[in-house]
């Protein structure tokens, strides 16, 4: 297939530049592949549509606040860094993103924070975007790690249009921005709503965002009906949100992701499917995950590593008998691998649908279950 096949028109006022109030409030769409049927409920009640025994998937990958803002020696210059992995933690090397990354070179110094209490130096240019950077810190690395990460924020997409804030309601309910440095015990922010609530394992730099509609309340009365729960580790990177600059889609590489597949998930949801029960996976970064790691046999095995797997139409899934994914914007990654899921034609319509209806798109926006 072609890249313009998954262009769609979005109205900006679609994409939701903040998540609803409750986690498992959002809006759900209902898309049945065997009939074709379309149905409209709320999140919370996903858990109608399964049974006792069956799966759900989850990715428990953690962000971390790997936006930074730096100042490039001498010049002052104003750089964005983003932290993409840790290299060697002995060294502290890291991998990361700047912009504008023209004016970095290789042995430049950049100073973070209000009294320039962290500088890194600049040691290998790896792409036209890329950089490794040494940070210079004299003490132990779990201070270091704090002290980074206290620099930086949540790592929210671009296509918001906004930095990571906090944020409340007037009383006509309009979003009201705040810095986090006034936010209020009452108030709500990215650093925890750009975040799974069962987010375990540090490393990704975007969050699965079909996990973000889940809340503890959901997950116990999951746990109430018997609905199984299995998690995967994948560490989202940010491929998942670069413009793919080929049309034809068969050119088109996916950036590297490590992912983790324990014996203890590969036992759960191998028992449910040789007993017949359904397997949902709660997200495109699980089914991907699912993807990579099955046999011939249709059942998965233990993993530790890194997939480049690229799902567009047509492709046979193995392993999930459903799955959540946002509504995903034009031309992106996760709408071929929805589409690869649902069947081109019958998603394309549900997305223009779900345009019709006002249905929220984006990282924060509404959710839509692929099932029989």
């Amino acid at each position: 297939m072609k890249l313009s096949q998954f262009k769609f028109k979005l109205p900006e006022e679609r994409i939701a530049k903040f998540p609803v109030d409750n986690r498992d409030e959002s809006r759900l769409m209902v898309v049945h592949k065997k009939t074709g049927e379309i149905e409209h409920v709320m999140f919370k009640e996903i858990i109608n549509y399964f049974n006792e025994k069956d799966v759900f998937v989850f990715n428990d990958t953690r962000v971390f606040p790997a936006r930074l803002y730096g100042n490039k020696e001498k010049t002052g210059a104003c750089i964005e860094v983003f932290l993409l992995r840790e290299l060697r933690e002995e060294n502290l090397l890291w991998d990361v993103q700047v912009d504008p990354a023209r004016k970095i070179r290789i042995g430049n110094k950049l100073y973070f924070g209000e009294d320039n209490s962290m500088v890194a130096e600049v040691i290998d240019n790896t792409t036209s975007r890329g950089r490794v950077l040494r940070f210079l810190y004299d003490g132990p690395h779990d201070e270091f790690k704090k002290a980074l990460y206290a620099l930086g924020e949540a790592p929210i997409p671009t296509y918001l249009k906004r930095k990571a804030c906090a944020w409340s309601y007037d009383r006509e309910g309009n979003v009201i921005q705040i810095p986090f440095d006034q936010k209020s015990a009452t108030d709500t922010c990215d650093d925890e709503r750009f975040q799974t609530i069962f987010a375990k394992n540090e490393g990704a730099v975007t969050a699965p965002t079909s996990g973000m509609h889940f809340s503890r309340e959901l997950l116990k009365r999951m746990e109430i009906k018997g609905i199984d729960s299995a998690f995967i580790t994948m560490h989202c990177g940010l491929g998942n949100f670069r413009e793919i600059d080929v049309e034809d889609l068969t050119k088109h590489k996916m950036e590297s992701e490590e992912m983790f597949v324990t014996e203890e998930c590969t036992n759960i949801v191998n028992n449910a499917k040789l007993s017949g029960h359904k397997i949902c996976a709660i997200g495109n970064t699980v089914n991907r995950a699912l993807e990579t790691v099955v046999g011939t046999d249709h059942l998965i095995k233990p993993f530790e590593g890194w997939t480049n797997k690229f799902i567009f139409p047509p492709y046979d899934f193995n392993v999930a008998d459903s799955m959540v994914s946002n509504f995903q914007l034009p031309e992106s990654v996760q709408l071929m691998l929805t589409c690869a899921y649902g069947g081109y034609d019958l998603i394309m319509g549900a997305y223009n649908l779900a345009v019709k209806e006002g249905y929220r798109f984006g990282c924060y926006g509404d959710a839509m279950l692929i099932t029989d």
